[in-house]
């Protein structure tokens, strides 16, 4: 995974939800897989200075962007331990992290005490209609099924302000994996791989419009495609 890749090539970054409230099964095994992984995946997991240089160069346009248009701010779901978080901080915006698992916000709140970190699902953020002026979801929603994309995708566009941006990275393809191994823990989530036309489609429906796109071919970095989508609300 090139945004998120760990250095034994672990394919996962985010915990974050794959339903609504009220929370269903498949949110607390994620939760727990992700409480189970915390340490050995905050060791693992790729650094932002370790991405390739693509990566960095859209997590630098994004942070940019935002930065200009001071419209309030950033969301990073799915944090993790917090390094994406810090990364962009370094890059001048107010951002907070925000990630499903206490196994993963506590330690970034340790490392980085001077940042907000918040344990909660993406779609139970407590943030007012157009509050947001942007949203990262770096490797952070492919444990969500496809059929609920739409509804997340609703909350990111109500909860951005207009003319704030999210950015979008993940692999892509046309598969779905059950995990139940991971970091060399035990672990129970799905993967969802889409096409990139499809999760562009998607935002565009959901009122983000999409201005700028990369995609990736597999290397020695990352033995799957990746794409990056960045969007904004009219």
């Amino acid at each position: 995974m090139r945004g998120a890749l760990s250095r034994d090539g672990e394919p996962d970054r985010a915990s974050l939800p794959c339903t609504s409230v009220p929370e269903s099964s498949c949110l607390t095994a994620v939760r727990a897989s992700y409480d189970t992984v915390a340490a050995a995946y905050a060791e693992r997991v790729l650094r932002p200075s370790e991405l390739d240089p693509f990566s960095r160069g859209m997590l630098a346009a994004f942070a940019e962007t935002v930065r200009r248009s001071a419209l309030g701010p950033v969301a990073d779901l799915g944090c993790g331990p917090g390094y994406v978080t810090a990364h962009l901080a370094g890059l001048g915006l107010p951002v907070f992290g925000v990630d499903l698992s206490a196994g993963m916000v506590e330690p970034a709140r340790r490392a980085h005490p001077d940042l907000r970190f918040v344990q909660s699902s993406m779609t139970a953020l407590g943030v007012g209609d157009g509050v947001l002026g942007g949203i990262l979801a770096w490797y952070s929603t492919h444990h969500t099924p496809p059929a609920e994309l739409p509804l997340l995708f609703a909350g990111f566009q109500r909860t951005l302000a207009p003319g704030g941006h999210l950015l979008w990275g993940c692999h892509i393809g046309d598969e779905q994996r059950r995990l139940t191994r991971a970091y060399g823990h035990p672990v129970s989530y799905a993967w969802h791989l889409l096409p990139v036309e499809r999760v562009a489609g998607l935002l565009e429906r959901a009122g983000l419009r999409v201005v700028a796109r990369l995609v990736q071919e597999p290397d020695e970095q990352s033995p799957r495609p990746c794409a990056c989508l960045l969007a904004c609300k009219a």
